[in-house]
Order: structure tokens, then C-alpha cells, then sequence
């Protein structure tokens, strides 16, 4: 039998409660500040030239699903704002401690630089990119859910990924190098980026098909955000249904 629960301000702990919940979350911020740190590393994988935040920042939307699709809306926009205020607060202090004169003995500034020199805009243009992306994202899948019946999860995956990669992509890519570039090199990076991202997890839909499932088995629900308020910033009822999960409901799942 479903059951309504009252929705979480943005950094609300969702009423049920979840075994592995706040783990993901843990895990997921984890993923997104060592993402901002390696990214200015650009690598050679053959021909190819990725930066090292293109090897792990796709994940984070891989959790994003995971979230909605287990946890609902609610449960995925609190795992976003925790991220962006992890962020926020990495990216701030770091060009604080970069900003402040160095010990005399302390050697290495320059090496210190290149890691936390947070270029202001580069900041401002990932936060924002990352936000709305995440938000579009969680949003297309919750209401992908409602309109499948939560069935076929693979094409719920692949098309919120495909609308928020591509805010973010389009978001980032703008703030970021508007004015510096021309507008033929940033559509180029936008989209060249955005394919191998909608690539990314669509190679990864095994895997999130294989989280899901475990995940709503362990926690006993599957939840569908049938009269959600889905403004990042709700607060109020929330509207999820949080049904109890089975066998046929993950049989659904898989279609």
C-alpha cells in the first residue's frame, strides 16, 4: 500500500527512512569535489585528449538517476545542493588559501596554485552548469518514471541524461568561454562533450540497471514522485508514493 510522506527543503533528510541513503550521498559528493580537482589534468588516451573531470564527473549523473529512481526527486535534490554547497565551499576556500602569502618555507606555492587556483569564472560557470544540469536531469527522470509506469528504465536513463548532459554541456561551455572563443569553437566543445557523456552512460546502463534494483530490494520501496512540487527549492508536500518494492516490480523495471 503507498503511503505519502512530506517534502524535504533542499537539505531535508526524506521522512522514510533509507539504509543507504546518506552512504550514496557520501559517496556521490565524493566523486564530484575529486572531479573538480583533477580536472585540470588533461590526458592522452590515444589520440584522444580528455581532461581528468571527464573520467569521473559523467558518474555523478549515473547517481543522479540512481536517486531518483530509488529515492525520488526529494531524495536526488538534497544529494544536489549538498553537492553544490561541497563545491562552493572547496572552490571558495581554495582560492582563499591560494590568495594568502606563503610561510617562507613553505616551497611549493606554485605546484599549491595550479591544484586550488580556481579560476573565478571557471567556478561560477561549473556551479551554475552543474546545478541546472542536475536539476534538469533528476527532473526528466522522475517524470519519465510517471509516464512509463516504471518500466523501461534503460530508455529513462539515457533520455534524462541526454537533457541534462546537454544543460550542462550548453551552461558551462557558454559561461565559460563566451567572449574568448568563437562561437563555432564553443558549439564544437559542446558538442563534442555532450557525446561522449550520453556515451558514457549509456555504456554504463548495466551497472545502474544492477544499483537500481539492489538498492530498491534492500530498501523495500520503489517511489514515484506522482505529485511532487519539483521546484529545486520546494519545501512542503512533496507528493512522492513510496511503494512497496517486489519481484514484479523489478521484472517492470528491467523491461
Amino acid at each position: 500500500m503507498a503511503f505519502q510522506v512530506g517534502a524535504a527543503s533542499p537539505l531535508e533528510r526524506p521522512s522514510h527512512a533509507f539504509r543507504f541513503f546518506d552512504t550514496l550521498i557520501v559517496i556521490f559528493v565524493t566523486v564530484l569535489l575529486v572531479s573538480n580537482l583533477i580536472g585540470p589534468k588533461i590526458c592522452a588516451i590515444g589520440p584522444f585528449r580528455v581532461s581528468g573531470a571527464q573520467l569521473l564527473f559523467p558518474i555523478t549523473y549515473i547517481f543522479g538517476d540512481i536517486f531518483t529512481e530509488v529515492y525520488g526527486y526529494a531524495g536526488s535534490r538534497r544529494a544536489i545542493w549538498l553537492g553544490f554547497f561541497g563545491s562552493a565551499l572547496m572552490a571558495a576556500f581554495g582560492m582563499l588559501v591560494v590568495w594568502l602569502p606563503p610561510a617562507p618555507d613553505f616551497k611549493d606555492q606554485a605546484a599549491f596554485a595550479t591544484v586550488f587556483g580556481f579560476v573565478p569564472r571557471m567556478v561560477a560557470a561549473s556551479l551554475a552548469a552543474y546545478w541546472a544540469g542536475e536539476f534538469a536531469n533528476s527532473y526528466v527522470m522522475a517524470r519519465m518514471k510517471i509516464w512509463t509506469k516504471g518500466k523501461a528504465l534503460w530508455v529513462r536513463t539515457i533520455g534524462s541524461t541526454a537533457v541534462g548532459q546537454l544543460v550542462d554541456s550548453v551552461v558551462i561551455m557558454t559561461l565559460a568561454f563566451a567572449g574568448r572563443e568563437s562561437w563555432s569553437t564553443i558549439a564544437n566543445l559542446i558538442l563534442s562533450g555532450y557525446t561522449a557523456k550520453v556515451l558514457y552512460e549509456a555504456a554504463a546502463t548495466p551497472l545502474t540497471y544492477l544499483v537500481v534494483n539492489s538498492l530498491k530490494r534492500a530498501e523495500g520501496v520503489d517511489v514515484y514522485d506522482t505529485n511532487t512540487n519539483f521546484s529545486p527549492f520546494a519545501s512542503g508536500a512533496s507528493g512522492e508514493d513510496f511503494v512497496p518494492f517486489s519481484a514484479s516490480a523489478e521484472a517492470s523495471s528491467a523491461d
